[in-house]
């Protein structure tokens, strides 16, 4: 595989002799596992897979290449790595907890142990095709909820309840469920970026922000729409043609070299010269794969640089806190000359009547 390919690259070039991976994501993306218990080894010329009893089937089935090692109260993960591992061990020091540390360590000798940070997610930015077209399927069914959602949406429901209803939906689309919490916030609450649907009636005029993803093959979605239940008013007509803007203009400037602080500083300049930067404070955007968010960052203080087959979202926002907000986002690919939407629904600013 792949992927395992351009690890055991990284752990020649740091003499690394084995890497344990220990978080859900990473197991997935390595040996195919799914499960909710486990954890991998990969060395410079073997796989293994710690499983108990209850997934050894499974492992064998979904785990392409591992040799199983079954840990049970006589012998656990602990015994099988200090058996297996001879040089120095990565491990993944930013999921894991103190007393699990404090086991590694008295398995392996500390000046063996070798922090892995980040380095996983780092590897995990560059998308190959298998996540390309997963990716793309999961925006697919987010596509469909959003015109179910438009079909549905009028005054007297609640947020609770069109949530439920898009769910319901992308589930039945071949959704396996949400890639995070649905955000519907509607009139005064749409000024709350992160406004998780709510008991609150959708009352006629409203404006509303959807954020709304789901999860297909492990791969998330991630998009958001605002429109207007009813008939909108010239300030709300005017906030939603700047986000607009702003966010085509930032689309314009994704490619390969691009500096993810250099596009989000772009982002701000726009809204900031239609004087309503101090409503503007989230970062631009985020990587998207495996985890809704994931690297590369895109805000002020991201070091990061674009490149091709790296998925980020474009997602800039105006919330006013008496008056509501607008947030318009995209999952986008980086491709060799620019970009590509993988998220399609349209951007035309709605007025549901």
């Amino acid at each position: 595989m792949k992927r395992i390919e351009i690890l055991r690259e990284y752990m020649g070039k740091n003499n690394i002799s084995a890497t344990w991976v220990t978080k859900p994501e990473d197991i997935y993306y390595y040996s195919g596992f799914t499960g909710s218990t486990g954890s991998a080894l990969i060395t410079e010329d073997a796989l293994y897979f710690f499983a108990d009893f209850r997934y050894t089937k499974q492992v064998s089935q979904q785990c392409v290449g591992y040799t199983i090692k079954e840990v049970s109260a006589k012998k656990n993960t602990m015994d099988h790595l200090k058996e297996l591992v001879v040089g120095t061990l990565a491990y993944e020091d930013q999921y894991m907890s103190v007393s699990e540390y404090n086991a590694l360590k008295s398995a392996i000798l500390e000046e063996r142990l070798v922090p892995l940070k980040n380095t996983i997610t780092v590897l995990r930015a560059i998308k190959d095709e298998e996540e390309i077209v997963n990716l793309r399927q999961a925006a697919a069914i987010a596509d469909k909820g959003f015109l179910h959602v438009l079909d549905i949406v009028k005054p007297g429901m609640t947020e609770k309840e069109l949530a439920l209803e898009l769910e319901f939906f992308m589930r039945k689309q071949g959704a396996s469920g949400l890639s995070f919490t649905t955000i519907v916030a509607s009139g005064i609450r749409s000024s709350m970026p992160h406004g998780v649907a709510s008991d609150k009636v959708i009352e006629k005029n409203d404006m509303l922000t959807l954020d709304f993803g789901c999860m297909y093959n492990g791969y998330c979605s991630d998009m958001t729409r605002t429109f207007v239940v009813g008939t909108a008013d010239e300030r709300q007509k005017e906030l939603y043609n700047i986000v607009l803007e702003t966010q085509l203009k930032v689309l314009e400037a994704i490619k390969p070299g691009a500096r993810c602080k250099e596009i989000d500083a772009l982002s701000r300049k726009i809204i900031g010269g239609y004087g309503y930067g101090e409503f503007y404070g989230h970062g631009l955007g985020h990587g998207v794969g495996l985890e809704i968010h994931e690297l590369p960052v895109l805000n002020g203080t991201s070091e990061f640089v674009l490149e091709e087959n790296m998925v980020v979202t474009d997602e800039p926002g105006i919330y006013l806190p008496d008056f509501g907000g607008v947030r318009i986002e995209d999952t986008v690919l980086v491709t060799k000359d620019g970009y590509d939407l993988i998220s399609r629904s349209t951007k035309e600013f709605i007025e549901i009547k």
